[in-house]
Order: C-alpha cells, then sequence, then structure tokens
C-alpha cells in the first residue's frame, strides 16, 4: 500500500517544432522540476550542460525560456516518456501507476525527426515499450542520465551525449 503523501505527477508539454531533428525523451520531470514548471531544474542535474557541449551553446547562465528557444534553434526536441505517474521523491525507481505519453503521435508530427535519444535507463525502457510498433525508421540511441542520481563521471555522460551530433549536423 502507498504512503497518503504520495501525488500523481505530470510531465510538461513537449518543445519541439517542425524542424526538430533529435528528441530527447526523459522519464518524468522530479520534485524541483515541477516546482519551477522547468525541465531539469535540480542545479544538480547535468542536462544543461551537457546539452550545450552538444550544440555549442552555454545553456546554463541563459534564462529558461532562452534555453528552450536556443535548443529549437539547434533542432532538439524535448518531452517525457510518462504523461503522469504516483511518485513519492523524484526518483525513477520510485515512478507507480505511469500512463504513457503518445510518443508515436508526437514523432508523427515530426517530418525532420532523425533521432529519438534517451536520457537514463527508465526513459528507455518505458519508451521502447512505446516505440514497439515504430520500427525502425528513427535512429534510437541511449544516453548516460543526467540525472545526479547516476553518478558516472562526467566526461563519460558527456561522451555519450556528444553523439547527438551526428543527426544535428546537416547531411549533404
Amino acid at each position: 500500500m502507498q504512503p497518503d503523501h504520495v501525488t500523481t505527477k505530470r510531465c510538461f508539454p513537449p518543445v519541439v517544432d517542425a524542424n526538430t531533428r533529435v528528441l530527447i525523451l526523459g522519464s518524468l520531470p522530479g520534485e524541483v522540476s515541477l516546482a519551477q514548471s522547468q525541465y531539469y531544474a535540480h542545479k544538480q542535474n547535468q542536462f544543461w550542460r551537457l546539452i550545450g557541449e552538444v550544440i555549442g551553446q552555454d545553456l546554463v547562465p541563459m534564462p529558461y525560456d532562452e534555453r528552450l528557444q536556443t535548443l529549437l534553434a539547434h533542432h532538439v526536441g524535448l518531452w517525457d516518456v510518462v504523461a503522469e505517474a504516483k511518485r513519492e521523491g523524484s526518483l525513477d525507481s520510485n515512478i507507480r501507476d505511469h500512463a504513457g505519453n503518445d510518443l508515436l503521435g508526437l514523432i508523427a508530427s515530426l517530418p525532420n525527426l532523425k533521432a529519438i535519444a534517451f536520457n537514463g535507463g527508465t526513459a528507455e525502457r518505458i519508451g521502447m515499450k512505446a516505440l514497439a510498433t515504430h520500427g525502425d525508421r528513427h535512429h534510437i540511441v541511449k544516453l548516460p542520465s543526467s540525472s545526479p542520481a547516476y553518478t558516472v563521471a562526467y566526461a563519460q555522460k558527456l561522451a555519450g551525449w556528444l553523439r547527438l551530433r551526428d543527426w544535428l549536423v546537416a547531411r549533404r
């Protein structure tokens, strides 16, 4: 039986446009992100630093709205695999009774999409189930989690994230 203080958490709307080439999918925003209504708001989450290095822009000092616009300008989109779930705290391991987002519907609406990247193992596990009927129309990339709970060295995380450049650079 779950404690009474476990509440239902909901994700944010997708950040995409018709030019999105890489869609990064997380699991479900953590407590700090939910409180601030911002993707990856926890100061120790390395998402903004990692994706900034991928696109060659220092996103960390930018206001949040400018970060999102910069991602879109570099053809990067964001969303989560979980639409809503019960979860105590912020750990993915505490996600219960989740409902998935319509990943196939979003992907179908992105004509320039080349790659779908999962930020961490939980996002990949849930997301791949949702994409089971998708086939191999897009590259699938498993990224090392940007979460502070995933305690591998930053350089190791960055090496995984830099692979996204392959799909962000326009091929001639």
